[in-house]
């Protein structure tokens, strides 16, 4: 019996090194989307002895999930995370370099791999993108006094219009993010991207106290009396949703609102976001998700490999333009100017890439953005100066680096 059993033992041991190697992969969302089902198989079959094994989580959950499992030593082989969070995972030993060939990093559009490098190389893939542009009410403009064909054009203008709606219709120029949420850190970002400002220079050196960044917060400062009742209480989601009522004038949003204008009997317009006045072109915060490689998993650089495939040009571009993700292109190529040309709302939202930026990337990322979130709210509702503020949360980032 000892004897049959060892031979069972060893026939297992056998099975298990024939059985596909695994590169588990924690997928965000409600379910696999079918452009991957279809590029994973596709890979599987080029790859024998391989196989990849999605788990669909939550978004609430699945960057927590990844976090945990490789803080307990138990990490998945690939995880889909905000870049935002790479330094921290790198730094803390948990994922490996996914270096890019200049050929791969010149295919996107400018600054997308800035938002996964620093210390010069790449820390994960960018596999989902996004951008925001200007939206306006034309029936708004109208009731205002306003050229409806003629948005804001610059911060100066676009505060000028505001008050002008306010004050003609009684109906908020100007839709202002302010809620303690992450995203409006991110709708402040786009104000000093406008404007040619920084949080954080090339060497990681907190650049945010600048005259560039002290504008972008007197702009902000200046808009909330043309702009809804309490900004505290909304996010950029609700901002939009307030929009769509037809109650709002201007907003700042990422092309879901031209999806859901189509439903609407609202007459509306979309431009690239009003300048500052150091701006030296159209600028957005680009924001990206990526697929970071997890280390300790055993097949990193098989993980690393299918990382490349699923995001390389004709998959992502599938992804990108399959039905409605709302998916800001990460490259340029024939059938994204098709696109533009069918659907042209799109061109502002790509015309702001070329003098954007990224998130800048800190260890600790949420004590950056709950700093940045602090000084916003504290000029927003008056309880500080902006060069006040701006002087309190540079000092305070600096932890964070």
């Amino acid at each position: 019996m000892a004897l049959a059993l060892l031979g069972s033992t060893a026939l297992t041991a056998v099975t298990a090194e024939a059985a596909d190697q695994e590169i588990s992969w924690i997928y965000c969302g409600d379910k696999l989307d079918d452009i991957h089902a279809k590029y994973i198989k596709q890979w599987e079959e080029k790859n024998t002895g391989w196989k990849i094994a999605p788990e669909v989580v939550g978004w609430a959950q699945c960057q927590d999930k990844a976090t945990t499992l490789a803080a307990a030593g138990t990490p998945v082989a690939m995880a889909y995370v905000g870049s935002r969070t790479l330094k921290e995972f790198a730094q803390n030993d948990l994922i490996v370099e996914v270096p890019m060939t200049d050929e791969e990093k010149k295919a996107y559009y400018p600054h997308i791999v800035d938002t996964v490098t620093f210390d010069g190389t790449q820390w994960g893939v960018p596999i989902a993108f996004s951008t925001k542009a200007l939206y306006w009410n034309k029936d708004l403009f109208k009731q205002a006094g306003l050229d409806p064909e003629k948005p804001p054009k610059t911060w100066d203008e676009e505060i000028e219009y505001a008050k002008i709606i306010k004050e003609k219709t009684g109906i908020p120029g100007f839709g202002l993010s302010a809620k303690t949420f992450d995203n409006t850190m991110h709708q402040f970002m786009h104000w000093v991207y406008t404007n040619n400002g920084t949080v954080t220079d090339a060497e990681g050196k907190i650049t945010l106290d600048s005259p560039e960044v002290l504008k972008a917060l007197e702009a902000y400062k200046s808009i909330v009396p043309y702009s809804e009742e309490g900004p505290t209480a909304y996010e950029q989601n609700e901002v939009r949703a307030i929009f769509l009522d037809g109650k709002v004038a201007m907003i700042q949003a990422g092309s879901g609102a031209a999806y859901r204008l189509k439903d609407t009997k609202i007459d509306w317009g979309i431009t690239t976001l009003p300048l500052g006045p150091q701006a030296k072109g159209p600028g957005t915060l680009l924001i990206t998700d990526s697929l970071a490689i997890f280390k300790g998993s055993g097949v990193e650089d098989k993980a690393i490999e299918f990382a490349k495939f699923i995001t390389s040009p004709a998959p992502q571009e599938e992804y990108e333009l399959n039905g409605e993700s709302g998916l800001t292109p990460l490259r340029p190529s024939p059938n994204i100017d098709k696109l533009v040309t069918e659907k042209p709302y799109w061109k502002p939202l790509i015309d702001g890439i070329s003098y954007g930026g990224p998130e800048p990337l800190f260890t600790d990322y949420k004590g950056f953005q709950n700093s940045m979130i602090a000084m916003v709210q504290s000029v927003v509702t008056g309880q500080a100066q902006p060069a006040d503020a701006l002087k309190k949360a540079a000092g305070e980032i600096e932890a964070f680096k």
